[in-house]
């Protein structure tokens, strides 16, 4: 296997990345899309695929089974935007399942909610140095403790390209780098959309832990969203008597 390349030109749009039409690469390439709930993440990864199909390439798209927020077998954007999609449980069995002709005229793999396939490394790794293909993979980088989330940031390394986008803070309208849980849930993975989870701007994400602790401690989760509500209006409120 030859060497994964680390340059990591850092860029917000892909249209310098697309590459002549060709059936058969020597090398292929791995593009990171990377940010909060709510940034856009899947939404740029589908203009990426549209705009890889468009210009005649065999494309597909990949997410994980465990999303079943829109559609079973479609990748779906906050906005409903949908594309087909093969939902697996893990990307290893991708091949096999695909048929190895197919995969062989691939030259495009997409994956969606990256951060649930543990074995993304390896596969970003095969797909990109062992078969030149082009893998674009969005995901979150941070879980709602901004931690690490899966193996997301494990493919930096990896990567020809990496785009960290920002959602819109829910409380003040500045750029969000972080999401929020509205709930008293633990767990990391908990797959939910907007009655769950928020993106927030760095200043939220510090008064809006305070809350949910202080609520917590109190009468629990209908506590929690009560107080968010009431951080938000007030906000609001201040701002109209600005």
């Amino acid at each position: 296997m030859e060497s994964c390349r680390t340059s990591l030109p850092f860029t917000s749009s892909y249209a310098d990345t697309v590459r002549p039409e060709s059936s058969h690469r020597l090398a292929g390439e791995v593009h990171v899309i990377i940010g909060p709930m709510f940034a856009g993440k899947t939404t740029a990864l589908l203009r990426r695929i549209k705009s890889e199909s468009n210009s005649g390439r065999n494309v597909v798209m990949i997410k994980s089974s465990k999303d079943t927020r829109y559609a079973i077998d479609s990748v779906v954007t906050h906005d409903g935007v949908k594309f087909p999609c093969w939902a697996l449980p893990d990307l290893s069995s991708f091949r096999q399942k695909f048929g190895e002709d197919a995969y062989n005229e691939l030259d495009v793999i997409g994956v969606d909610e990256a951060q649930f396939f543990d074995d993304l490394y390896d596969f970003c790794c095969n797909v990109a140095d062992r078969d030149g293909k082009i893998i674009v993979v969005a995901g979150l980088d941070g879980d709602y403790l901004r931690r690490s989330f899966g193996s997301v940031l494990d493919v930096v390394p990896l990567a020809d390209t990496v785009t960290k986008l920002t959602a819109r803070c829910e409380l003040c309208g500045k750029r969000a780098f972080f999401t929020l849980r509205k709930t008293e849930e633990t767990k990391t993975e908990l797959i939910a959309g907007a009655d769950v989870y928020m993106p927030v701007c760095r200043h939220h994400y510090a008064i809006g832990q305070e809350v949910i602790q202080s609520s917590k401690n109190a009468m629990g989760s209908r506590t929690i969203a009560s107080n968010l509500e009431a951080l938000h209006l007030s906000k609001f409120n201040l701002e109209n008597q600005a």
